[in-house]
């Protein structure tokens, strides 16, 4: 004989502190809680916690604009990331623009999932305190990206 348990609360959403929101584009984000748990990992990792953050996903021009009227930089990017806490209790907006990373992921000849991670990873690393002005900093950037990618698993959960 089968035994039935009640269904309320086996699916409950656990607040992450992590969003994910879709802006001006058509775009389904894939294993989410993988991504979450994944981002957490890093983010415990260095010490720090997440207090808020907001991945909004967007297309090159939505990103174009904010690149322009907040930043006053007139050039295309696949990221921006405003940060709002410190190092340690990370507080941010990151506005990716998916189609500048399926662009990246062709040149790259990347899986584009594989190229939105390193995205995705790249800010919350700039959240965490690393730059990647210099090329010595973009080498440590990119260092910590593939040690990040190297950690995610997709049956996270």
């Amino acid at each position: 004989m089968m035994e039935h348990f009640p269904d309320e609360g086996l699916f409950e959403e656990v607040d992450t502190g992590i969003n994910f929101h879709i802006e001006d584009i058509e775009f389904e984000l894939k294993n989410r809680t993988q991504l979450e748990s994944w981002i957490n990992l890093i983010v415990q990792n260095a010490g720090a916690t997440i207090k808020n953050i907001t991945y909004i996903f967007c297309s090159d021009e939505y990103l174009y604009k904010i690149n322009l009227e907040h930043l006053a930089h007139d050039t295309y990017t696949d990221i921006i990331t405003f940060q709002y806490g410190d190092n340690q209790s990370l507080e941010s907006d990151i506005f990716i623009s998916i189609e500048r990373v399926k662009d990246n992921a062709d040149a790259l000849h990347q899986h584009p999932e594989q190229e939105l991670r390193r995205v995705i990873i790249h800010g919350i690393l700039h959240l965490l305190g690393q730059k990647d002005k210099t090329p010595e900093q973009a080498v440590e950037m990119r260092r910590k990206e593939e040690a990040a990618l190297a950690l995610y698993d997709p049956t996270f959960s």
